[in-house]
């Protein structure tokens, strides 16, 4: 993990499949949903202007609602299990995690730590931006993620 800030994110219309899943489904959901998106923005003549990204709503159980998808430049029609979101604008703290996956909870209490110390409330939900691609980088301790927490 690298810095943790505090800063401000622009808000950012995404395509998305949302769903609620049992947390050890989520990487059948990322296969399923990500080609669902690219399909559904080349149908409409769009692309991604970003790497894909989960936004999570609420702590995980043993299911987690989750939205998996792309930031888009404008907001697209919502077709065959793809629908149209957002990724919030305002206060966020930020920071970097670099490894595999499976150590994520260790930020996530680095964050909520400075999040603490700095007397800021954490909003209901959070994203992860992914931007190493697992199949062209075999090695989990190369994966960079990128954490992004809104302040309430």
């Amino acid at each position: 993990m690298t810095h943790i800030e505090l800063t401000q994110h622009r808000e950012q219309d995404t395509a998305v499949v949302d769903d609620r899943v049992p947390t050890d489904q989520i990487k059948e959901l990322f296969a399923r949903a990500l080609p669902a998106v690219m399909a559904a923005l080349a149908q409409q003549g769009g692309h991604p202007v970003g790497p894909p990204f989960a936004k999570y709503f609420g702590m995980p159980t043993d299911t987690v609602e989750v939205e998996v998808g792309f930031p888009v430049a404008s907001a697209v029609a919502e077709t065959d299990g793809v629908t149209r979101g957002t990724l919030p604008g305002g206060p966020v703290v930020r920071t970097l995690h670099v490894g595999p996956y499976d150590t994520l909870p260790e930020t996530y209490d680095a964050v909520m730590t400075f999040m603490k110390e700095e007397g800021l409330e954490p909003a209901d939900a959070m994203w992860e931006v992914y931007l190493s691609d697992p199949a062209a980088q075999p090695d989990p301790a190369t994966w960079r993620t990128e954490v992004w927490w809104p302040v309430a």
